[in-house]
C-alpha cells in the first residue's frame, strides 16, 4: 500500500482561461489536451471546483492572500493590510519562483503580485503587454491584425517560430528553472502563471486550422465579449465555429508545452515529494447560452465551474465530489508550508480531501465580480443575485486605488476619492482603508458596467446545463437566506446587502 507524504514542495501551474468541459480529463473530446490529461492519470480530479473572485487579477488575491476580494474592490493591488503568502514564505526560507507572461501582473492594478518572491522571470509579449515600440518590419509569420495600435500587434511578428510564443516560453522556462533548481533548495513553491489559452487565440500551424480546416482568411482571435452575438447577427455561424476552433487551437498549443513542463517532473523524479497542482483562475465563454468572452452576465457553469488538478506525494488518482474553491489552495499552501497571514482569510485546506481524511471540508462557495451579481453555490445549486433596485449603494475600499487598465479606453481612469470617502477597517484589520461611497450616476469600474437580468437559481444536480430558472420560486427564499448568511459571515460590507435587498 502506497504511504500518503506530506510534500515538501509545491508547484502550481495556472492556465488562464481554462474550460473545465473542454479537458479530456472532465470528459471534454473537442480539442486534444493529452498532457492534461496525462497529468490528470496522477491526480486527484476536483469535480465541484469553482472561481472565487473574478476576473484575473482578483483570483490571483484569492490565491496568493487567501482573501475574497470581489465584495470590497474590483481590481487592485495587494493592500497595505495584508501580505501574500509568498513574503510569508521567503521569511520561512522557501525558495519562491515566479514564472510568467500574464502581463496584468505588470500593470496598474496587478504590478506587486510578483515583488515578494525570491526570483521571477516574465516572459514578454502577450496581450496588453507593451514589449515593443515598433512592429517587426518584415512580418514573419504576422497573421492579418484587427486591432489597431495594440500592444499585441506590435509583438506578434517578432514570434518568428512556434517556441518564441510567450506560452511556450514560459513553460520552457519553468521547465529549464526545475532542471537548474532541484536539489539546490530544501523547499521551494514554483508558481507558473500562465495566461495561455487566454486570448488573443493566435497560434501558428498546425495549430491555427487544427480544429477549422475549411476556414478561409485570416484566422479570428480576439472573441467578442457580449451575448446573443449569433442570435443579433454580430457573429456568423461560421465566425462562431472559428472563434472557438481558435480556443481549441491555444488549449492544444499550450497543453503541448505543458508536457515539458511534466517531462522536467519526471527526470527529477519530483512526485514523491512534490505536489503538483494545475488550476485556472475561470473559465471563458465561447457560444455557450450564445455568450462570448466575459461579459456583464451572471457567472454560469463555463466560466465559474473550474478545474482543479493535485498530484499528491503517495496519493493513488481519484475523482473528489467535495465543494472547492480558489482561496482553498491558498489554505493548502499555508498549511504544507507551516506559514499565516495577518490577514482574514477564507480558505479550508485540501489537504483532509486529497489524503481521503475528510469528504468535505465547506458548505458553500461566494464568487462573482464586483459591482454584479453575487453567486452562492452549495451542495445542489447556485443563486445569482442581482441589485434590487439601483446599482447602488455600492463601496470600494482601497489604498492603492486603481482597477484594470482599458487599453481601447486610455482616458479612463477610476476617478479619486471625493469628500463622499472616509476610513473605516477591513474585517480583522486595525490599518486604516479608503472607502469610497458611489451613488447612481458615478462612473463605475470597467467591470461593473452593464445591465442586469434578474436573480437567477439553479439546480445544478437536475439542471446543470443552467437552463430552468427557479428565481420567484418559493425556492428562492432559502438561497437568499443563505447567501445572507455567507455574507454576514464573512464580514462583507454592508452595503452590499443593502443593494442585493438583503440587509
Amino acid at each position: 500500500m502506497t504511504t500518503t507524504t506530506a510534500p515538501s514542495n509545491v508547484v502550481v501551474v495556472l492556465l488562464d482561461s481554462l474550460n473545465r468541459h473542454l479537458i479530456g480529463a472532465y470528459g471534454g473530446t473537442e480539442f486534444d489536451t493529452p498532457n492534461l490529461d496525462r497529468f490528470a492519470a496522477r491526480a486527484v480530479r476536483f469535480d465541484r471546483h469553482y472561481s472565487g473572485s473574478l476576473p484575473c487579477i482578483p483570483a490571483r488575491h484569492d490565491l496568493l492572500c487567501g482573501a475574497l476580494d470581489f465584495l470590497w474592490k474590483p481590481w487592485g493591488s495587494i493592500e497595505l493590510w495584508e501580505e501574500p503568502i509568498t513574503a510569508k514564505l521567503r521569511a520561512a526560507g522557501v525558495a519562491t519562483m515566479l514564472v510568467t507572461d500574464h502581463p496584468h501582473l505588470f500593470e496598474t492594478g496587478g504590478e506587486n503580485y510578483h515583488t515578494d518572491f525570491l526570483a521571477w522571470d516574465y516572459e514578454r509579449g502577450h496581450e496588453t503587454d507593451p514589449w515593443k515600440t515598433r512592429a517587426d518590419p518584415s512580418w514573419v509569420g504576422a497573421p492579418s491584425f484587427h486591432q489597431v495600435d495594440f500592444p499585441y500587434e506590435r509583438s506578434r511578428g517578432w514570434f518568428r517560430d512556434e517556441a518564441d510564443f510567450p506560452g511556450p516560453r514560459t513553460m520552457a522556462a519553468a521547465a529549464r528553472w526545475l532542471d537548474e533548481t532541484v536539489g539546490h533548495h530544501d523547499r521551494f513553491f514554483l508558481l507558473v502563471d500562465e495566461f495561455d489559452p487566454h486570448e488573443p487565440f493566435d497560434t501558428p500551424e498546425p495549430y491555427a486550422s487544427m480544429y477549422d480546416e475549411s476556414w478561409q482568411g485570416p484566422h479570428i482571435i480576439w472573441p467578442p465579449y457580449t451575448k446573443g452575438a449569433v442570435a443579433r447577427g454580430l457573429l456568423t455561424t461560421e465566425q462562431a465555429r472559428q472563434i472557438r476552433a481558435s480556443y481549441g487551437g491555444k488549449l492544444t498549443m499550450i497543453d503541448a508545452w505543458f508536457g515539458t513542463l511534466l517531462d522536467a517532473v519526471d527526470r527529477h523524479d519530483l512526485w514523491g515529494d512534490t505536489a503538483v497542482v494545475v488550476c485556472t483562475d475561470h473559465g471563458h465563454y465561447l457560444g455557450e447560452k450564445d455568450v462570448w468572452g466575459k461579459p456583464a452576465v451572471p457567472v454560469y457553469e463555463p466560466l465559474g465551474h473550474i478545474p482543479l488538478l493535485v498530484a499528491w506525494p503517495g496519493v493513488e488518482p481519484r475523482a473528489v465530489d467535495a465543494l472547492t474553491t480558489t482561496v482553498d489552495i491558498f489554505a493548502t499552501l499555508a498549511e504544507v508550508f507551516g506559514v499565516s497571514c495577518p490577514q482574514v482569510t477564507h480558505g479550508r485546506s485540501l489537504a483532509p480531501l486529497v489524503t481521503g481524511q475528510s469528504q468535505r471540508v465547506r458548505d458553500r462557495v461566494l464568487a462573482g465580480v464586483w459591482g454584479r451579481e453575487v453567486h452562492v453555490i452549495n451542495g445542489d445549486g447556485k443563486y445569482a443575485r442581482a441589485p434590487e433596485g439601483d446599482n447602488a449603494p455600492l463601496s470600494m475600499w482601497s489604498n492603492r486605488w486603481s482597477t484594470m487598465p482599458v487599453l481601447s479606453r486610455a482616458e479612463l481612469r477610476m476617478p479619486p476619492p471625493d469628500d463622499r470617502a472616509f476610513l473605516d477597517r477591513m474585517p480583522g484589520s486595525t490599518v486604516p482603508v479608503i472607502r469610497q461611497p458611489f451613488q447612481p450616476g458615478d462612473l463605475l469600474p470597467y467591470w461593473a458596467w452593464g445591465r442586469f437580468s434578474g436573480n437567477h437559481l439553479y439546480d445544478l444536480r437536475e439542471d446543470p446545463a443552467e437552463d430552468r430558472n427557479l428565481a420567484g420560486t418559493a425556492a428562492e427564499k432559502e438561497a437568499a437566506d443563505e447567501l445572507r448568511e455567507a455574507l454576514v459571515e464573512i464580514g462583507a460590507p454592508d452595503d452590499q446587502l443593502a443593494r442585493l435587498g438583503l440587509a
